[in-house]
């Protein structure tokens, strides 16, 4: 299973062996938009769609069934991706240059389906007012700084697909990687549960992904430590918590 926390660069690499077409540069450039707009899509879906209560309290069962497959099929794909058959077929039919971008594009069309036909049926699960709603939105954005500090030293353009460093990958172990292992699922953490106004729809995104996001965790974890033996030993042993410290 691949995730979101891409520290292995598998983006495009200008090269002698791969030049880069014109084509192939309007595609990973048009998939690294594309992944920007997905996550702004996601980041309105939650805001602003999923604000309003809507119907009872309870979510009908065929609303929940609904969603939970949808995020089933996003999560999927993942895994999909990272099975060693499927990459053997990519790296016959897809050339090098767009492989990483092949893979962008389609999840973030995955998150693109998932939050529009995301039921927002459901009531509020809480809504808190007054100084207690400061700490909230202190939570939350702490969160988000988490995810740019993170997104930040990985590279926004590496994490879309567009690029890589020269000379591959580097395993990134600076910046809020020197706290936890996974800082951006951290953040995610902090920015989805932080909200002050929950409504059903909104708690059930936020346990949803999150649970999924702390599946991949051991799998993204030993993609790593087969692509930095050694490495990746020692960093675990000096950084200890892999998601939330003391707890995980």
């Amino acid at each position: 299973m691949q995730s979101p926390d891409y520290r292995i660069s598998q983006s495009i690499i200008r090269s002698p062996d791969h030049p880069i077409t014109r084509f192939q540069q309007t595609f990973v450039w048009v998939g690294g938009a594309l992944f920007a707009g997905a996550l702004a899509f996601c980041a309105y879906s939650y805001l602003v769609a999923w604000a309003r209560p809507i119907g009872p309290a309870l979510v009908p069962a065929g609303a929940m069934l609904r969603n939970l497959a949808l995020f089933a099929v996003f999560a999927a794909h993942h895994s999909v991706f990272a099975r060693d058959g499927v990459k053997t077929w990519l790296a016959r039919v897809v050339p090098p240059n767009v492989r990483r971008s092949v893979y962008v594009w389609t999840a973030s069309l995955l998150l693109i389906v998932v939050c529009a036909m995301w039921s927002p049926a459901g009531g509020d699960a809480f809504d808190v007012s007054g100084p207690r709603a400061f700490l909230h939105a202190a939570v939350q954005l702490a969160g988000i700084g988490l995810i740019a500090s993170s997104v930040r030293a990985i590279d926004a353009l590496e994490l879309a697909g567009i690029r890589r460093p020269s000379g591959g990958g580097t395993l990134q172990i600076a910046g809020p990687y020197r706290f936890v292992r996974h800082p951006l699922y951290l953040g995610w953490l902090l920015a989805m549960f932080g909200a002050a106004h929950m409504t059903i729809a909104r708690l059930t995104f936020a346990i949803v992904s999150s649970l999924y996001l702390v599946i991949a965790v051991p799998w993204e974890e030993r993609s790593l430590a087969r692509e930095f033996p050694g490495e990746y030993a020692a960093y675990a042993r000096r950084v200890r918590w892999r998601v939330v410290p003391y707890v995980y």
